[in-house]
């Protein structure tokens, strides 16, 4: 889960990043890449420095290119906090991730100030007028490149109103982030055993394509398998099968070929370890062949499910249904 942060100067982000932070959260701040572009170029750290730099910084590498810098340092298997996003397109650069969520923090502006004041940072202004001032340069531009706090809230899943206590804010997003949870998409299982064969077809030793089986019972995979040369043979991109390295057109002198599909190694593998796939259902990266598919019949598989079509896979895929196999094709999301 990401969870982005937006709002005025003085709304409580921090305070809201501070409480994520402690419940495992781990924590990236947009505005931590100007602040070393700043530092890069020898220029003191304050507020009218940050808001030039960051424009600088979206005018040369487009409005999205703070968040386009961090998007890559986000696992998908972990919670992330991203601070201080404040252009519209910044968040459509996250939204690429479908578990990212922006939180909007908002206070009446009097009691912003107050804040301001009392935390004293980077030159934060001292006085009403010049922080409103300066506060107006930060809500809406016609430049792309600038910060347009404004739109980039009006974007938000959630608006956070902060004009009480820590704690009654702690409170309200500890309860803001179990809601996004339950939202949360979770991967079905079809996409999940797919998604599982096509990390396994990277195992892939053939130099002609790479794909991958796994066979799964009661939702438990019980045995997987990738293409390539047999146990004790040079791997094919090694040269052990010259019909790969020699790169025959598809579909020409498969008699040849030294690689084992698969289909065909998952199969092989549960008989190897004495694993019963009776009545099972294999996910492929790409629909069984004519031999796998007689293997897959004469194993007691159920059900086949492939993502991409084997070029030359029409006639398996109706021996499959003719004999009573369930077949379906599924293409899990990125």
């Amino acid at each position: 889960m990401i969870i982005g942060l937006t709002g005025k100067n003085g709304s409580g982000k921090g305070v809201v990043a501070d409480y994520l932070k402690a419940g495992g959260f781990i924590y990236y701040s947009l505005s931590d890449i100007i602040r070393e572009e700043l530092t890069l170029a020898k220029k003191q750290i304050t507020r009218e420095n940050l808001i030039e730099m960051g424009r600088a910084l979206r005018s040369e590498g487009g409005p999205s290119v703070l968040a386009d810098k961090i998007m890559p340092k986000l696992d998908i298997d972990k919670n992330y906090i991203v601070d201080s996003i404040r252009n519209p397109a910044e968040v459509r650069s996250l939204r690429r991730r479908q578990d990212f969520y922006l939180l909007n923090v908002d206070a009446d502006q009097k009691v912003r100030f107050e804040r301001v004041k009392q935390r004293g940072r980077e030159n934060d202004p001292t006085d009403f007028n010049t922080f409103v001032i300066l506060e107006e340069k930060e809500l809406k531009s016609i430049d792309p490149a600038a910060q347009q706090l404004i739109d980039t809230a009006s974007l938000a899943d959630v608006t956070l109103e902060n004009n009480t206590t820590i704690n009654d804010l702690e409170c309200l997003v500890k309860q803001t982030v179990l809601d996004l949870v339950k939202k949360k998409p979770r991967p079905s299982w079809d996409e999940y055993f797919m998604k599982i064969a096509q990390v396994t077809s990277l195992r892939s030793n053939c130099l002609k394509r790479k794909v991958a089986a796994v066979i799964v019972k009661d939702k438990r995979i019980v045995s997987t398998g990738y293409n390539g040369t047999p146990r004790g043979v040079t791997n094919c991109c090694e040269g052990g099968c010259p019909r790969c390295s020699d790169f025959a057109p598809s579909g020409s002198a498969l008699g040849e070929c030294l690689c084992s599909h698969a289909e065909e190694n998952a199969i092989v593998q549960a008989a190897y370890h004495g694993v019963s796939i009776k009545g099972s259902s294999i996910y492929t990266t790409f629909s069984p062949c004519l031999t796998c598919t007689k293997m897959i019949l004469n194993s007691g598989i159920i059900e086949v499910i492939y993502n991409a079509a084997y070029p030359m896979g029409e006639l398996p895929i109706q021996l499959l249904k003719g004999a009573g196999v369930r077949v379906r094709q599924i293409t899990p999301p990125s």
